[in-house]
């Protein structure tokens, strides 16, 4: 359906999984999977990507240099966080947020408001 390449940062490996099984199931391609701030940068770096989800907080770390590389790529991403958009720092409160726990209906929802149409 959306046949997008996705870049997933998230640390908790269950959180990870079903997400990846969601986006599957949405039509999207994985491109990149990163539990740690470092996989994360390097993959925001160099992975071909339509778009990225990242969790806001990834093993007590922000994810924030993480968000930066990507808009110098000019590439969009959605923050998932359990402390809602009102926890982001005011360069980052327009981002689109999923609130954990989020159900597919939210996942799809927001990804179609990023995604160009395909």
């Amino acid at each position: 359906m959306l046949n997008a390449r996705l870049l997933i940062v998230e640390d908790e490996y269950l959180i990870r999984l079903l997400l990846e099984d969601m986006l599957v199931e949405l039509g999207c391609s994985i491109a990149a999977v990163a539990s740690n701030l470092d996989e994360g940068k390097q993959a925001a770096q160099t992975t071909e990507i339509d778009l990225a989800i990242l969790d806001v907080n990834i093993d007590g770390q922000q994810v924030f240099p993480i968000a930066d590389v990507l808009r110098k790529r000019g590439l969009p991403f959605i923050f998932i966080t359990g402390y809602g958009a009102r926890g982001l720092p005011e360069a980052y409160r327009n981002t689109p947020t999923l609130q954990k726990p989020f159900q597919m209906q939210d996942l799809k929802a927001t990804l179609a408001r990023v995604l160009p149409a395909a």
